[in-house]
């Protein structure tokens, strides 16, 4: 490729063009020229609830400098999915319980590990127990269930695995949610090609492409995932990142009026969303009260692309990373009783163990 490069440059340079001249998709990014209201919104307009963060230092430290960044962008809690299990969990919901009470909320993990084994389930949920019982809200469920997790066999567990029961049981019966992560944006699984809009990402991230069955199909894993959904009714599910659906909000839609114990958030999707803010807003009109503020990862001066998308009329604005998107997205100027819904009410609604009185 790189000797591709360097032959067209050379061709084109023979042909008197200069370097300024050449370049390609990548770096060429020229700001708009448009003249239209600007909204540059570090601070959300309400309080919110990031339910979707990754925090692996909480366990020691006086987070003195973490709740500063928070309150600058209004954040009253962030919700750390990256909890562990046992020791770990422990300690850091003691240290946060020690220096930033009510700011943190914990989600555990589960470790796969050994299942297939005798006893492994009621193992599994009694540990879940017993990390609620030391101070976590929720489970987060990584990606690498229905990709990488292998049985005491070496066979690949499916997400609807029956082995996996118990916990999804354990957590309605303890009342917590469950945020879970399946496969990744359906691009990975195909050709790296100029019709793939993923392809950029692709190339500056190769270890994220995947194969038509690297380890299944995408549509055979989530399919795992909807199975699982409905076979537990009575457990609140968090479908991570809109469940993959953000860019095909018709099929979402029709995911939403099938399976009632879901709930969507969209972090590291906001750009499918602002593409397309008509039909967007329509979807958050109409399920107000299951979507969820999500962003995944910490970096606080990209939460203003997300502030900007859910509260302001901006039109033509760009995402903060091209790789994820090279379009320009719109606001979508949601209502003050629906960015309340999103911020702050519908987490508060089902994620135990946050103070309510931050948000009075």
């Amino acid at each position: 490729m790189r000797k591709f490069h360097l032959l067209a440059s050379s061709l084109l340079l023979s042909a008197g063009l200069s370097h300024a001249q050449v370049m390609d998709f990548e770096k060429y990014d020229p700001p708009s020229t448009l003249v239209v209201p600007e909204h540059h919104l570090t601070r959300s307009r309400f309080p919110f609830i990031d339910v979707h963060n990754h925090q692996w230092n909480l366990g020691s430290g006086d987070l003195k400098g973490l709740v500063k960044d928070m309150d600058a962008l209004n954040m009253k809690v962030m919700v750390n999915l990256s909890g562990g299990n046992g020791h770990s969990l422990k300690q850091m919901a003691d240290n946060v319980r020690q220096n930033a009470p009510k700011r943190f909320i914990i989600f555990a993990n589960i470790d796969f590990t050994g299942i297939g084994e005798q006893g492994w389930p009621e193992k599994a949920a009694q540990q879940l127990a017993t990390d609620v019982k030391n101070g976590a809200s929720g489970l987060k469920v990584f990606k690498n269930l229905g990709l990488s997790v292998k049985d005491n066999t070496g066979k690949r567990v499916a997400i609807d695995d029956p082995r996996l029961d118990a916990i999804w049981a354990k957590c309605a019966e303890l009342k917590i949610p469950v945020l879970i992560h399946a496969a990744d944006p359906k691009p990975f699984w195909s050709p790296m090609d100029g019709s793939n809009e993923r392809w950029l990402e692709l190339k500056t991230h190769p270890e994220r492409k995947r194969s038509d069955n690297s380890p299944a199909p995408w549509e055979q894993i989530i399919a795992e995932e909807h199975r699982m959904f409905k076979k537990h009714p009575h457990t609140t599910f968090i479908n991570a990142h809109f469940g993959w659906y953000a860019n095909d909000l018709a099929h979402l839609d029709k995911l939403m009026q099938e399976i009632p114990n879901m709930y969507v958030e969209f972090g590291a999707v906001i750009a499918e969303l602002g593409r397309q803010p008509q039909m967007a807003r329509q979807f958050f009109e109409k399920y107000q009260d299951r979507i969820l503020f999500g962003k995944d990862s910490w970096q606080p001066d990209e939460y203003t692309t997300y502030f900007r998308v859910l509260e302001t009329a901006d039109e033509y604005f760009p995402y903060h990373k091209k790789y994820h998107a090279f379009w320009r997205m719109y606001g979508m100027h949601l209502p003050d009783d629906i960015l309340k819904k999103i911020y702050y009410k519908n987490a508060l609604k089902i994620i135990p163990g946050i103070d309510k009185s931050l948000f009075e």
